[in-house]
This record gives C-alpha cells, sequence and structure tokens, in this order.
C-alpha cells in the first residue's frame, strides 16, 4: 500500500471574531489517501494557510524537503518511521512551531490511516489502554463583553456542563494579560478569585475547577499572589498562568503553589517538554496532539510525565477530529487524569458543532473507549465543503 495524495482543507466559520480567544474558528483538516482507497483525516490548531504551505511547498534541498513530497509513495503503515523522516527532512524549515503542527495534522492522519487499514481504533494500535474509560472536562469559554456579563455567561455554561453530565469543568478566565476576552480587561486580580467563587457556588463542592487564565501574569511573583486568592475554591489546576518562554518562573511558582500549575498547549515535540519536566516547571503536562507533532510524538510526552510521576491531561481546543484523537491519547496514557473536551452543545463554533457526523457519547461522566478503526470519527464532507475557503 502506497500515499498517493494529501489534501489540505483550509477551514473557517464566516461569522469569526479576530477579536476572540478561540482557535475553533478556523481548522486545517488534512486528507491522506492511498492506492487502496483508504483515507486518513487529521487536523492542527495553528494557522491554517501557513500551514497548508508547509505541508504543499516543495523542498529545493535535502535540509528543507516538504512534508508533502516526502509522503507520497510511502507506505502509510510506517508512521512512526514517517515521523523520523518528515521531522529530519524539514530540519531547517521545521523542527518546532509550525512545522510541527503541520506534522502533528499528518501522523494525526496517518493513524487513523493505520487503524483503519487493520481494523483497529488507534489506541490499541499506540500500545493498548492504560484505563477503561477517559474523564473529559467540559471546556468552557464564555461570552460578554462586561465582567459582569462575562461572569454570568460562565456561571451559566458551568450549571449546564454539570447538567449534561460532566464531573469537571474548566473555566476560561480569560480577562487580564495579551489574551483578554473582547473590550474586558481587569487590573485587579480580585476580580479573577471573584469569577472562579461564583462558578464555584454555581456547581457545588463535589464539581472538579480548572482555571485556565491564558498567559496573563508578567511573572511568578504576581501568579502565585492572584492564585492565592482562589486556592480555597478547591481548584486542580491553573493552566498557563505564564508566558511559555518563562520557563523559570513557571519552576518558582510550580515550587511555591499549593494549587497544581499546568501547561503546555503551545509547546512543540518532546524536547520542549523534556526541557520543563527536567526543570520541575509543571505539575500537570497538556500536550496538544496536533500542535505536539501528532499521537506519536504525544505519546512519548505522555510516557516521559509517567517516568516522572506528572499529570497528563491532553489539550484540545479545535473540532471533534483533534477531541478523538486526545482520547485515544488519554486512554494509553498511564498518568492522565482528565482530557479536554469542548462540549459541542456549549461551543459558539460551528466547526466543533458540525465537521464530524458521529463522536464518542458521554456515559456517566466518561468516555469509553473508541471501538471503530483509527480515530473512531466520520468526517462530514458537507460541513468541509461549506466552510472551505480558498
Amino acid at each position: 500500500m502506497k500515499i498517493t495524495d494529501i489534501e489540505c482543507f483550509v477551514l473557517l466559520v464566516p461569522d469569526y471574531r479576530a477579536d476572540a480567544c478561540s482557535s475553533a474558528q478556523d481548522d486545517l483538516v488534512v486528507k491522506i489517501h492511498t492506492d487502496e482507497g483508504v483515507t486518513g483525516i487529521g487536523e492542527t490548531d495553528t494557522n491554517p494557510w501557513v500551514a497548508r504551505a508547509m505541508i504543499e511547498a516543495p523542498g529545493t534541498h535535502i535540509m528543507g524537503l516538504g512534508l508533502k513530497e516526502m509522503l507520497i509513495g510511502a507506505d502509510p503503515r510506517d508512521v512512526e518511521g514517517l515521523w523520523e523522516r518528515m521531522y529530519v527532512g524539514s530540519a531547517m524549515t521545521g523542527r518546532r512551531g509550525l512545522g510541527i503542527c503541520a506534522m502533528g495534522a499528518l501522523d494525526m492522519a496517518l493513524w487513523d490511516l493505520r487503524g483503519k487499514i487493520e481494523n483497529k481504533p488507534a489506541w490499541q494500535l499506540l500500545g493498548g489502554a492504560a484505563q477503561p474509560a477517559v474523564t473529559p472536562y467540559a471546556s468552557l469559554l464564555p461570552e460578554g463583553d462586561t465582567l459582569d456579563q462575562y461572569t454570568e455567561s460562565l456561571v451559566q455554561r458551568a450549571v449546564e456542563a454539570k447538567m449534561l453530565g460532566f464531573r469537571a469543568v474548566k473555566l476560561e478566565v480569560c480577562i487580564k494579560g495579551p489574551y483578554s476576552h473582547n473590550s474586558i480587561q481587569i487590573e485587579d486580580d480580585r476580580a479573577i478569585a471573584e469569577v472562579v467563587r461564583a462558578c464555584r457556588q454555581a456547581v457545588g463542592p463535589e464539581m472538579t475547577l480548572m482555571v485556565d487564565v491564558a498567559y496573563c501574569w508578567p511573572d511568578w511573583k504576581a501568579a502565585l499572589r492572584a492564585i492565592e486568592m482562589f486556592a480555597d475554591e478547591d481548584i486542580y489546576f491553573v493552566e498557563t498562568p505564564l508566558p511559555s518562554d518563562d520557563i523559570d518562573g513557571y519552576a518558582k511558582l510550580t515550587a511555591a503553589s499549593d494549587v497544581r500549575i499546568a501547561a503546555g498547549e503551545w509547546l512543540n515535540t518532546r524536547f520542549e517538554f523534556r526541557e520543563y519536566m527536567e526543570r520541575d516547571a509543571l505539575d500537570v503536562v497538556q500536550p496538544d496532539v496536533g500542535r505536539v507533532g501528532g499521537l506519536t510524538e504525544a505519546r512519548r510526552v505522555a510516557f516521559q510525565a509517567r517516568d516522572r510521576g506528572l499529570v497528563v491531561v491532553p489539550h484540545c481546543w479545535k473540532s471533534a477530529i483533534g477531541i478523538a484523537a486526545s482520547i485515544h491519547l488519554a486512554a494509553i496514557s498511564p498518568t492522565c487524569s482528565f482530557v479536554e473536551y469542548l462540549p459541542a452543545a456549549l461551543a459558539d463554533s460551528r466547526l466543533r458543532k458540525d465537521l464530524v457526523l458521529d463522536e464518542v457519547a458521554l456515559v456517566d461522566g466518561r468516555l469509553p473507549l473508541p471501538d471503530r478503526p483509527g480515530l473512531g470519527i466520520t468526517l462530514n464532507e458537507a460541513a468541509l465543503a461549506e466552510f472551505q475557503v480558498p
């Protein structure tokens, strides 16, 4: 069997908001085709136009080969070998950032393809399940142009997530710093604590709460001071409190904070994660399957975390394609406690709602392991055509 073609689809919802803190409004979906008619599907969470260019651009020398040209004619079942071929062959133009994100979409599609070829779910091919089911947390991004509206929207969505059967929710409290929500920009950290406290009061003590603050504090002491304002609300972790490159700050904050510190959504490859791990700079490791380099590399990160006694909670803010891949990663990760899950019923993006025809359903607050081949999802071709843009 050989790979015969790779298609890239740039998708965009027509009513997207450039001032919104949501990358679920666009997507790069890839299809890897074979000479036997089997097709694999993948996606990545980065600028879809530049990721498409990274895949489709031809290479002019052996240190900067094109990703597509390296895969055409290859046996798709050699997934890990193809990962190495892409990583080494594109090292001068890839290696981190965009290049790894583009590889992530292709690697995700290759695992989907191999599962379909062998008629097995991806988690079986990746080494087998470490747990019988996966616990998702509902990832909640509220609406509102004032702090009161934002808080009311987040409280409402947290309550709705509980009614949908979720045991855990993550509160996107993105109201301070460079990625603050729309027109809201608070100066006093006590406002963050008040939002968290309102949500805890609404959902009760039995619900697990995480808080995502989107890189809002400039240094670890400011972050620690703010986190201590709401630490008594029984918070499972605080996500991305500091800029990604401030590893020193993450190490100091992790050592000082009684609340777990989580990050990793923007990290590429096991090498960037290893730098954090070796510095004891995280309690919770959050590989995003598409951005970290696909399931091949995400698995490596998960087992590095296992060896260091760190919790794994896969990140995913995209469509049901990425969510499916994240569930397979969670299933094989020995120290995985939760997986991020953007509920379609609470999502604003139609890409999250419509791009896939079927997905694993919540049962008593957990997700059963997928039993269909590959990623176990069916692409909605009508939605793919509707949202595709040049």
